[in-house]
C-alpha cells in the first residue's frame, strides 16, 4: 500500500472515530486510540482541521463539525461561533438535563442547525441537524425573525404557507406578528407543542461584538418537563445565552 492510499484510510479512520465522539478529544488521545504514528497523525488532524471538518475547543482539544456528521457543507465563518458556543451548549445540557440546539438563520429565512448537545435522559428531545425547521412556529426561528430586518421579515411572510402542524400552530398572520414583537420585547421566543406535539423549545439570542443577532440557542424538552422547571430553564436559557454574546464581544448598553 503506497503513503497516499494510507493517508487516506487514515483520515477516514479519524473521521469515523470522531462521528462516534459527542465530546472534544485530545490529540494524543486519540493517536492512542487508533494506534497512529505521531509523525503523521498531527498533520492529518491539521489538515481536517483547515478543512473545516473538525474544530479545537479552548483547551486545544478535538471535536467533529456537526455539519459533518449530515452531509451538509459546513461554512468556514460558522466555525467560530461552534467552537465558542459548543463547552457553554455542554454545560447548559448537563445544568438543565435537556437537549441544547445552535441555529442560524440566512437572508432567506432557512433556519439552519449548527450543533447540538443532547439530553442523557432515557426520553428526551432529538432531532437530526439536517432535518427542516419551519421559522414561525419554532422557538428558534421566532428568535431569528424578531431580530432580522423588517423588510426581510416581510418579505418571508408574504411568501411563506402558515401550515398546521399541530393542533397548536400559530398560523394567523396578525398573531405571528404579535408574537415577533413580544420575543423582541422578552428576549426569548417560546415553542410549545407548535412544531411537534408533546414536545417545548425556549430560545434565546445570541450577540455579535457589533451588536447583531448571529445565531439562536435553543433549549427543546418534553412538554411535562417544561411545565414543571419553566423559569429555572428559561433562567439557566437566557444565561448561557448572555455568557456566549459575551465570549463573541457583545456588551450590552446600559
Amino acid at each position: 500500500m503506497n503513503s497516499e492510499v494510507k493517508s487516506a484510510g487514515r483520515i477516514l479512520d479519524i473521521l469515523e472515530y470522531m462521528a462516534e465522539r459527542r465530546e472534544a478529544v485530545a490529540l494524543s488521545q486519540i493517536i492512542r486510540d487508533l494506534t497512529l504514528p505521531k509523525s503523521s497523525a498531527h498533520g492529518l488532524v491539521q489538515t481536517l482541521a483547515a478543512r473545516g471538518h473538525l474544530v479545537q475547543d479552548a483547551a486545544g482539544r478535538y471535536m467533529l463539525v456537526e455539519a459533518g456528521r449530515h452531509g451538509f457543507p459546513f461554512r468556514r465563518h460558522e466555525e467560530p461561533l461552534v467552537v465558542t458556543a459548543t463547552p457553554f451548549m455542554e454545560r447548559l445540557r448537563d445544568l438543565s438535563g435537556e437537549t441544547v440546539l445552535l441555529s442560524t438563520m440566512n437572508a432567506h429565512c432557512d433556519v439552519r442547525r449548527l450543533a447540538k448537545c443532547v439530553s442523557l435522559h432515557p426520553v428526551r428531545y432529538d432531532v437530526n441537524l439536517d432535518a427542516a425547521i419551519t421559522a414561525y412556529c419554532t422557538a428558534t426561528g421566532r428568535v431569528m425573525l424578531a431580530h432580522a430586518s423588517q423588510q426581510t421579515v416581510e418579505d418571508y411572510l408574504a411568501r411563506v404557507r402558515f401550515l398546521s402542524y399541530t393542533r397548536y400552530t400559530v398560523t394567523e398572520l396578525q398573531d405571528i406578528r404579535d408574537i415577533l414583537a413580544k420575543v423582541r420585547r422578552d428576549g426569548y421566543a417560546i415553542n410549545d407543542q407548535e412544531f411537534v406535539t408533546g414536545s417545548t423549545g425556549i430560545a434565546a439570542p445570541l450577540f455579535h461584538a457589533n451588536g447583531s443577532v448571529v445565531a439562536a440557542l435553543n433549549l427543546g424538552t418534553l412538554t411535562s418537563r417544561y411545565v414543571e422547571r419553566r423559569e429555572a430553564l428559561l433562567l439557566m436559557l437566557r444565561s448561557a445565552a448572555d455568557e456566549i454574546s459575551r465570549s463573541l464581544g457583545y456588551r450590552a448598553k446600559t
